[in-house]
C-alpha cells in the first residue's frame, strides 16, 4: 500500500457549482467540512471542471452559481483560516495531470465505475456521449493526487471513485517510480537515517519482505515518521524500498467515509432541486415558513381529531433531524392520539429551522455585501493550492521523463 509519512493528515473534497446551496447540502456535506477543517490540513474546491461534464452547454450560470456556492460556504462556517479554498479552473495543474494519468489509464477502469451507467441513465436528456464525461472519474483521481491527499470525505456510493485513485496511483508508481540507480539511492538514504536506525529499518524490512510481517511493516513505517535529518524524497524512497517497489510518487488515499444525510426533502424524498423540494440556506423566513406550513402530511389525518401516524409524515422526518428526546416523544403522543394537530406539529420544526439559519444567513448577507473579501479569500486559496500542485507536478514531470 503507497502511503507516505503523514499523509492522512491532507483531506480534499469538492463540490460542483449548483449556485446557492440547501439544507440538504448543509447536513450532507458542509457540516462535515467545518468539522474536518479543525482535525485536518484540508483543501476544499469548487469542481467548475466536473459541472461541465455534465452541464457544458450551461455556461451562462456558472459564475454567478461559483460565487454563490463560495458565500453559503463561507456563510456555514467553513474557515479560511483553517482549510485552503480554492476554485478548479484557477489550478491549471488539475488537467495537467489528468492529461498524464489519461496515457496510462486502461479504457475498462473507466467504464467499469458504477457511476459512469448510472448517471446515463438519470440524465438521459443530455448527451453525455463524450469523453469528458467517461473521464471525468479520472479527473476527479487527479483532483486527489496532485494535493498528495490521503484523506477523502465521501459517501457509500462515492467510493468506487477512491478505489480507481488507489489503482491509478498503484499503476503509475510502477511504471514511474523506479528511478534510475534507484536501490542504490534508497541504500545511501538509509545510512543517512544513522546506524542504530539503519540497522532497525533493514531487519524490519527483511521481515516484511520474506515473511510477511505486516507488524515489522507498520513498524518500519513510523520508524520513517520519526525521521527528521533526511529529506522528504529519501522518504518517498525508503517507504517504496520497504514494501518491495520503488519510489511512491503519487500516494493511494483512503476513503473517510462520512455519514448518510439524513435531510429530507419537504416531500419525504431527498432534498434536491431537481425534486422543486428544497430550503435554501438563504431564503427568506417568511418562505421557509410558507413552505412548512404547507408540507403534505400523514394521508390518514383528514380531519384534526383524526390520529396519525408519524414515521408516515414528511414532517417527522424533520423531527428526527433536528428535535430533541422529548419534543419527538411530544409528536408521538400528540399525533397518534390526536392531541395535537399538523399545524402544532410544523411549528415546532418551523421555529427550529428558521433558529438555524438565522446566523447563516446573517454571516451570508456580509459577504455578499463585500464581494471583494471573497475574491480575495478564492484569490489566496488558489495561490496556496498551486504551489502545492506545483511541487506534485513537477515530480511527475520528472519521473515521466519530461523535466528536460
Amino acid at each position: 500500500m503507497a502511503i507516505l509519512p503523514n499523509q492522512p493528515q491532507r483531506v480534499l473534497s469538492g463540490m460542483r457549482p449548483t449556485g446557492a446551496l440547501h439544507l440538504g447540502h448543509y447536513h450532507g456535506v458542509l457540516k462535515n467540512w467545518v468539522k474536518l477543517q479543525h482535525e485536518y490540513e484540508c483543501y476544499f474546491f469548487v469542481a467548475d471542471w466536473h459541472a461541465l461534464t455534465t452541464h457544458y452547454e450551461e455556461v451562462t450560470v456558472l459564475e454567478e452559481s461559483v460565487w454563490d456556492m463560495l458565500v453559503d460556504w463561507l456563510a456555514v462556517g467553513v474557515n479560511p483560516g483553517s482549510a485552503c479554498l480554492f476554485i478548479q479552473s484557477r489550478v491549471p495543474e488539475h488537467a495537467e495531470l489528468h492529461l498524464l494519468l489519461s496515457m496510462i489509464t486502461p479504457l475498462g477502469w473507466l467504464e467499469r465505475v458504477p457511476t459512469y451507467k448510472d448517471q446515463q441513465e438519470k440524465l438521459k436528456e443530455r448527451d453525455l456521449a463524450t469523453y469528458g464525461f467517461l473521464g471525468y472519474p479520472l479527473l476527479q483521481s487527479a483532483d486527489i493526487m496532485v494535493y498528495k491527499a490521503g484523506l477523502v470525505p465521501v459517501g457509500e456510493d462515492q467510493v468506487a471513485h477512491v478505489e480507481l485513485t488507489r489503482e491509478v496511483a498503484r499503476r503509475f508508481n510502477h511504471l514511474y517510480g523506479r528511478e534510475p540507480g534507484f536501490a542504490d539511492k534508497a541504500e545511501e538514504a538509509v545510512k543517512k537515517m544513522g546506524k542504530k536506525n539503519a540497522k532497525l529499518y533493514q531487519e524490519l524490512r527483511r521481515k516484511f519482505q520474506e515473511q510477511g510481517d505486516t507488524q515489522a511493516l507498520e513498524t518500519a513505517r513510523a520508524l520513517l515518521d520519526s525521521q527528521q535529518n533526511i529529506s522528504l524524497g529519501d522518504k518517498e524512497r525508503l517507504f517504496g524500498y520497504l514494501e518491495g517497489g520503488g519510489r511512491i510518487i503519487l500516494p493511494e488515499p483512503q476513503a473517510l467515509l462520512t455519514p448518510a444525510a439524513k435531510m429530507p426533502g419537504l416531500d419525504g424524498q431527498k432534498m434536491s432541486k431537481s425534486y422543486n423540494n428544497t430550503i435554501s440556506l438563504r431564503e427568506a423566513p417568511e418562505e421557509v415558513e410558507k413552505k412548512m406550513r404547507t408540507m403534505p402530511t400523514d394521508p390518514a389525518r383528514v380531519r384534526r381529531d383524526d390520529p396519525g401516524t408519524p414515521e408516515k409524515c414528511p414532517v417527522w422526518q424533520f423531527h428526527l433531524v433536528y428535535s430533541d428526546e422529548d419534543t419527538r416523544n411530544w409528536v408521538q403522543q400528540g399525533c397518534t392520539t390526536a392531541g395535537i394537530g399538523c399545524l402544532d406539529c410544523k411549528q415546532r420544526v418551523i421555529e427550529a429551522v428558521l433558529a438555524e439559519l438565522a446566523p447563516i444567513q446573517e454571516r451570508a448577507r456580509q459577504f455578499e455585501q463585500d464581494k471583494g473579501l471573497v475574491r480575495n479569500i478564492i484569490h489566496e486559496g488558489t495561490e496556496k493550492a498551486r504551489d502545492v500542485a506545483r511541487q506534485t507536478m513537477q515530480e511527475v514531470r520528472q519521473a515521466m521523463g519530461l523535466e528536460y
